[in-house]
């Protein structure tokens, strides 16, 4: 059986079957319980699990990060929600120094399985801080897995595999998306992988790499290149930022020969720049045209007024994908 749900809605169907399957999962940030969070992605489980296990905090990051450390160092497996992801600076110490080191810290008697669930991305009209994608941030701190899903889909089996794993996991969750689209989605527990893309196109002409928020821009900017140009890219959604599919990526470069990498980040030091590192190194005999870059400018997200000029839009990937289709 199926459902057709939301992102928001998918992602509070994981939280309903994990907290249902397993006593072990709790879920704690601020206003997760009586409010049933910011973007309602917690709400009714409050009711239906009690205060002890959807936990309302104070407002303060480190704290929640902190205490979910705690938890799972003591066989729970935390689920902590970071109200924006930008609001996570005052709790990346417990992040970085604690959380992805216990592992290697204590030669792996303990681990630290707990989940960092944020809404990231601009696109929503929020105001400074509320609009950030840091994922190179994390994908860069050994010990961590960063997960960013596209779609409701992935976005409940995604995260139903994050509250398995041993390992610490941030969760992304793309604000543009949560309310932009529904998909069928399997009732009860499924499981997607936490380390493969999915090739959400075949192509011949150019390889696309997007995730979150972008994935439906580089579809559209895909369908306009086939309409103007009669070529074909293949667009790969990574879903897993780290680790990284290797595998998926350099194959469908080896068969394209060109690639075009799309993100909301900054360019400078974001996470494209380490995909196309990766495609100097093994696969630069296969490349027919330099490597292009879509990206964030290198300045912090503007307000709302301005967030269009910042955000990489169909039209500019697409100016991309000409520009590398007609190298030659």
């Amino acid at each position: 059986m199926t459902r057709m749900l939301n992102m928001v809605q998918a992602i509070r169907d994981a939280l309903d079957v994990k907290l249902a399957e397993d006593n072990r999962v709790l879920v704690l940030g601020e206003d997760v319980g009586v409010n049933g969070g910011v973007f309602r992605a917690t709400d009714g489980l409050q009711d239906k699990y009690g205060p002890e296990r959807v936990i309302d905090t104070p407002l303060a990051e480190s704290g929640i990060i902190g205490s979910s450390i705690g938890l799972a160092l003591n066989g729970f497996r935390p689920v902590a929600e970071i109200q924006f992801l930008a609001f996570i600076f005052p709790g990346l110490e417990q992040v970085f120094a604690h959380a992805a080191r216990m592992r290697y810290r204590t030669r792996g008697r303990f681990t630290a399985p707990l989940v960092i669930r944020a809404p990231y991305g601009a696109g929503i009209r929020g105001p400074e801080l509320h609009s950030e994608s840091l994922e190179s941030l994390f994908a860069h701190t050994p010990g961590l897995r960063v997960v960013a899903p596209s779609n409701p889909y992935d976005a409940k089996g995604m995260l139903i595999s994050a509250m398995e794993v041993d390992d610490p996991v941030i969760f992304l969750e793309p604000t543009r998306l949560y309310r932009a689209g529904t998909r069928d989605v399997p009732e009860g527990s499924y499981r997607v992988s936490l380390e493969k893309a999915e090739r959400l196109t075949e192509g011949r002409d150019v390889s696309l790499f997007a995730w979150g928020a972008m994935v439906p821009v580089a579809l559209r900017a895909a369908e306009q290149l086939e309409k103007e140009q009669g070529l074909s890219a293949e667009v790969i959604d990574l879903r897993s930022l780290m680790p990284l599919d290797k595998e998926t990526i350099l194959s469908s470069v080896e068969k394209t020969g060109r690639a075009v990498i799309v993100h909301e980040a900054h360019q400078t030091a974001g996470l494209g720049a380490e995909i196309a590192a990766l495609l100097a190194d093994e696969a630069v005999w296969c490349l027919r045209a330099p490597i292009k870059r879509v990206a964030g400018f290198d300045v912090p997200v503007p307000p709302f007024s301005v967030e269009d000029a910042y955000l990489p839009t169909t039209e500019r990937v697409l100016a991309g994908l000409k520009e590398v289709v007609m190298a030659e």
